[in-house]
């Protein structure tokens, strides 16, 4: 969690893939492989898990699903290891991974038959948290001593493109990505407008939030679907959306601005 400096970081129950992530940027630093070809690794890695969804193939589809997780670690540690950070990559991978939750959900709804209307409540309801857990764990980056700020708190217009990267590209990705996630910031921000005043979180708080980072949310989803429980999966984020409340009710109680 380079992110952040020491007494910062935090047991991310979301980030298990980053071993596995450290380990493939390490084999393409020296290759000619860029951090959005890694991008676009995780998204060939997530059709396939769709694929395996469809023809109910549950235990392959869990694998790919879970090495998406891990390819989509490895994308920011080769821009840290080549030293190429940009603003393209970070908007594309977070593009990516809300048209992937979109896809993995409509494909759970087609194979469960479960109702269209529940399965974009639970989508909705999984693209909140995850935004949730964002929104604290950039506010803890942007306050943490030494940490990463690519990352703003509340982003309302496009970056200045960094070395490597053309401005253009950076103002078409961050339009499409404020399109896309401008709902749930909002919704977010709305709930708990004084988090950003917070000087800092507490290690088990940030632990706590973890369970809605995406990597848990795809954990959860794997785990089920290899158990054949897929008819269960949008209920159940249904359900877990509710938890949203518990955790800002315990961030106003416990940590004030």
């Amino acid at each position: 969690m380079s992110k952040l400096a020491p007494q910062d970081k935090f047991l991310d129950l979301s980030d298990y893939g980053r071993t596995f992530g450290k380990f493939l940027a390490n084999q393409l630093k020296s290759t000619r492989f860029t951090p959005i070809h890694v991008t676009l690794l995780f998204g060939v890695s997530g059709l396939i898990a769709i694929y395996f969804i469809i023809n109910e193939s549950f235990y392959l589809a869990s694998i790919f699903i879970l090495l998406k997780s891990g390819i989509d670690a490895a994308d920011g540690e080769l821009a840290r290891l080549k030293n190429t950070p940009s603003y393209t990559g970070r908007y594309l991978d977070s593009v990516f991974d809300i048209i992937l939750n979109f896809l993995f959900f409509m494909t759970i709804c087609y194979v469960s038959k479960t109702s269209i209307w529940l399965t974009i409540l639970a989508f909705f309801g999984i693209q909140l948290q995850g935004t949730l857990y964002n929104y604290y764990y950039v506010i803890l980056r942007n306050k943490s001593v030494g940490g990463d700020t690519t990352s703003k708190i509340f982003e309302y217009k496009s970056p200045r493109a960094l070395p490597g990267e053309t401005q253009k590209s950076v103002d078409i990705l961050f339009f499409v990505y404020s399109i896309v996630y401008g709902v749930f910031d909002k919704i977010i921000h709305t709930l708990d407008k004084e988090a950003y005043k917070v000087k800092t979180f507490p290690n088990w708080f940030m632990t706590l939030v973890s369970i809605y980072g995406l990597g848990f949310q795809l954990l959860i989803i794997a785990v089920m679907l290899s158990l054949h429980l897929i008819e269960y999966i949008i209920p159940f984020f249904i359900i877990y959306t509710a938890l949203i409340f518990g955790i800002i009710s315990i961030r106003k109680a416990c940590f004030k601005a």
